[in-house]
């Protein structure tokens, strides 16, 4: 572990609008935020480096989140999930980080289009089975919030940065 413990400021939960989508896609970016800069800056080759038996790298963790934004919120396929957990050696941090940004601002396109939580998320190809927007707002909160979590672990290990 690092000798020096660098600390980040906490950033304290959303303060959204009072429907539930707000709610919603408040938690949402709240996370996306703080996991985006969890690998923003991480050096290489740490950020790549697998610091757990299971293989799980910092950069991996972001680069597996842009693919599910990607499927969930935009209807793109994904063949092989596992392979998602690890960026592309040419891909440098930035590109990633960025590449994952992104993609959110797409997401985030596409969801400021839908005004009833319970209606599917538009797909570019209407014949594709959707879930609802509510369905998909939680799945991604738990799915960013779980890797999240993995991820200010990982970075901790990195170089001592610590906080949201």
């Amino acid at each position: 572990m690092p000798d020096t413990v660098r600390r980040r400021r906490d950033t304290p939960p959303p303060r959204t609008g009072s429907s539930e989508a707000e709610v919603l896609c408040g938690f949402l970016d709240h996370l996306r935020v703080s996991i985006a800069a969890k690998v923003d800056g991480a050096p290489e080759p740490q950020v790549r480096t697998a610091a757990v038996p299971s293989g799980t790298n910092l950069l991996g963790l972001l680069n597996h989140l842009t693919f599910v934004e990607r499927a969930t919120f935009l209807g793109d396929d994904v063949t092989d999930w596992q392979a998602t957990f690890q960026a592309a050696p040419a891909h440098s941090v930035a590109y990633v980080v960025a590449r994952y940004r992104e993609t959110v601002e797409r997401a985030n396109d596409v969801l400021d289009t839908c005004t009833d939580p319970g209606a599917p998320v538009p797909r570019p190809r209407p014949d594709r089975p959707a879930p609802s927007i509510r369905w998909a707002l939680t799945h991604m909160i738990e799915e960013t919030g779980r890797h999240a979590g993995h991820a200010d672990l990982l970075r901790e290990l990195i170089d001592g940065t610590t906080g949201r």
